[in-house]
């Protein structure tokens, strides 16, 4: 392997803090009671769309969706990185895999409005950074990947994908890639066991093994 994509929430950072300080904001503005962060966790890799189905049991096709959407963005943009932090390990293990040689970057379906911003705040410096807007199509269509492999000049048969949503499994395997899973993650679409991935791990330094 010469290659490692990471996605991003849930992944390579506890993202779910400030996304749940976001919600819980537009909860509380509208006099509802907050949510814990046990049961929002597990929507932090689903986007807005997760966290406000949660919370507010609406879609997209729902009336006033959009005004809520556009409420979470304003203050979760305001706090990205109020309380996000990486994954204890990951810090070690990007510059270990730096050591080594070996290329690395993140793919993830945050708007690169967001992911620009955050990936500078966490002091992160990927070689390539491809968010959900970057492409026609995001995850679990393959173009993501195939477009970050391509910047860092790489065949996607020599990369390794590292997600914790069964979008970021199907995602790997159509372009070609070997889908890690982390176990530590939110874990969004059911039983990870049950995803095809080639691999899991408990934790971020483990991904090594299948580096070696």
């Amino acid at each position: 392997m010469t290659a490692v994509l990471f996605d991003l929430d849930g992944t390579l950072a506890d993202t779910a803090p400030d996304l749940g300080f976001a919600l819980n904001s537009l909860l509380a503005e509208r006099g509802l009671p907050a949510l814990s962060l046990e049961s929002i966790r597990p929507q932090a890799s689903n986007g807005v769309r997760g966290l406000l189905g949660l919370g507010f049991s609406v879609g997209p096709r729902d009336q006033g969706y959009e005004e809520l959407r556009q409420g979470f963005l304003e203050i979760y943009m305001e706090n990205l990185c109020r309380e996000t932090k990486l994954f204890d390990g990951t810090r070690a293990l990007l510059e270990e895999m730096e050591k080594r040689g070996i290329a690395w970057g993140i793919v993830t379906n945050k708007p690169m409005k967001y992911t620009e911003p955050l990936v500078r705040l966490l002091g992160l410096t990927a070689g390539v950074v491809v968010g959900g807007d970057s492409c026609m199509h995001a995850k679990p269509h393959p173009e993501p990947l195939l477009f970050a492999a391509g910047k860092l000049s790489v065949q996607p048969s020599r990369c390794l994908y590292l997600g914790d949503d069964r979008r970021d499994v199907e995602a790997s395997l159509a372009a070609g890639m070997t889908p890690i899973v982390a176990n530590y993650g939110y874990l969004s679409g059911g039983n990870q066991e049950s995803w095809g991935a080639h691999g899991y791990i408990d934790h971020p330094l483990d991904l090594l093994s299948f580096i070696d």
